[in-house]
């Protein structure tokens, strides 16, 4: 489909092509905005009545009263916990042994872990994720079965077989040679096939043995282009214990950096209390951090520290670390790093810009996407997600009131959920399961 053929959509539409921490102007609002895609890209985006005068035989949609955002990419996500969501009064390592192990153990049944991937990718398609970096499972065919599911959904997922061969329970241990063999066909199968790509995925350093730290680094070496995902600093007791099981370890990021696991494209889940030599070398690997302020707060975690991971310039962006979050909602996790942000003493003011960045282009420039999708950028996939409040409902209440559209944008992060969100698109497909 040429560009003066392609579909044009008018709505209000936000995006942040620049980023809201160091550039004032990042936020992009056209009231009365027009979109213009074709071939699965977006050919112009600016004010509807300019562009549908350029463009007379596109296919109009007019989705008033409704808004055109980004697709949502969600940094750091368990598929295998989809069932396990509201595990409430347990800190992070009671709630291991006694919420997320068990049910993670019953993905070796690939039945069931099919079911449970068809759940998960359903949750992420009618929350408007359109990307997502996922830890998969601790068995290959239910690691499969997620990169599968998510190419019928037609979205975007990094993800990988979960790697640990100890302290879990024995059925979730892998030798060293089984994870490299299986993780390597893997990789082989999905990485950089149908917008999908491959993450080497050792749980956290408690899990793994230096002969499995070994295996993740060798993947790495011998596939360019793959990322890395794991666990760092979430809590104050895991902290102490990585402390007694690697005494040779500077601190916590070191147990990684001796099989030089730090490096760009890694991307590091929590980080609640890190030092500041952490904080310094991750910035200098160009390493990222998934801030997930539902879990943080669930498990009684900590306050995430913005000012200092912005003060040592380490790059952030949100993730809802289901099952000890609280669900599939970036909208939700925007929201709960507002409130936490301004309940922490030493807190960062987050504006509606920074929510929105921090669920769609900071999560794309942490994994290395941004060029494809993030924003709405002309020239970009076109990733996006149409949302519209529910009709005599609170949110268009607060909509119909709002001064300016940045109070409508902060109303959508505020009370906005699934039922808001009416379509979503990736690369100018509508994605999602067929039911």
């Amino acid at each position: 489909m040429t560009a003066d053929r392609g579909e044009l959509l008018r709505a209000c539409i936000f995006h942040t092509p620049g980023n809201p921490f160091r550039d004032e102007d990042a936020l992009e609002i056209f009231p009365d905005g027009g979109l213009l895609i074709a071939n699965g890209r977006i050919q112009a985006l600016r004010d509807y009545r300019s562009l549908a005068a350029e463009h007379p035989l596109a296919e109009t949609r007019d989705l008033r009263p409704g808004f055109i955002l980004p697709g949502f990419v969600d940094v750091h996500t368990h598929f295998p916990q989809m069932r396990i969501i509201g595990g409430l009064g347990h800190t992070l390592l009671d709630w291991l042994e006694r919420c997320a192990l068990p049910e993670e153990a019953r993905m070796a049944d690939t039945r069931y872990a099919r079911r449970v991937a068809r759940e998960f990718v359903a949750g992420l398609t009618r929350n408007g994720t359109t990307t997502a970096l996922v830890f998969g499972a601790h068995f290959a065919p239910a690691t499969a079965a997620l990169f599968e599911t998510a190419v019928d959904a037609g979205i975007r997922v990094v993800t990988g077989m979960v790697l640990s061969d100890q302290a879990l329970l024995p059925t979730l241990h892998q030798t060293p040679v089984a994870a490299y063999e299986q993780s390597r066909e893997l990789i082989r199968r999905y990485h950089g096939k149908n917008g999908h790509f491959y993450a080497v995925t050792p749980r956290f350093a408690l899990s793994c043995s230096q002969a499995m730290l070994e295996v993740c680094r060798t993947l790495l070496d011998e596939h360019p282009g793959v990322l890395l995902q794991t666990h760092l600093n979430e809590n104050k007791s895991e902290i102490a214990e990585v402390a007694m099981r690697f005494p040779g370890a500077q601190d916590y990021l070191g147990v990684y950096e001796q099989f030089k696991l730090v490096r760009p494209g890694g991307v590091f889940a929590h980080n609640v209390h890190p030092s500041t030599s952490e904080l310094d070398r991750l910035a200098y690997q160009s390493a990222g951090v998934a801030y997930c302020p539902c879990s943080n707060a669930a498990l009684g975690s900590g306050f995430f520290p913005l000012h200092r991971h912005l003060r040592a310039g380490v790059r952030f962006a949100l993730g809802t670390d289901v099952g000890a979050g609280t669900g599939l909602s970036m909208l939700k996790e925007g929201l709960q790093a507002y409130l936490l942000q301004r309940l922490d003493p030493a807190g960062y003011p987050l504006t509606p810009a920074h929510l929105l960045y921090l669920a769609t282009r900071g999560g794309a420039e942490m994994l290395g996407m941004d060029s494809e999708m993030g924003d709405l950028t002309p020239g970009k996939a076109a990733d996006f997600v149409y949302l519209q409040a529910p009709e005599n409902g609170p949110l268009a209440a607060a909509i119909s009131r709002a001064a300016d559209p940045v109070q409508v944008l902060a109303a959508l992060f505020t009370m906005g959920s699934s039922d808001c969100v009416k379509e979503v698109r990736v690369a100018g497909r509508v994605a999602g399961l067929a039911r």
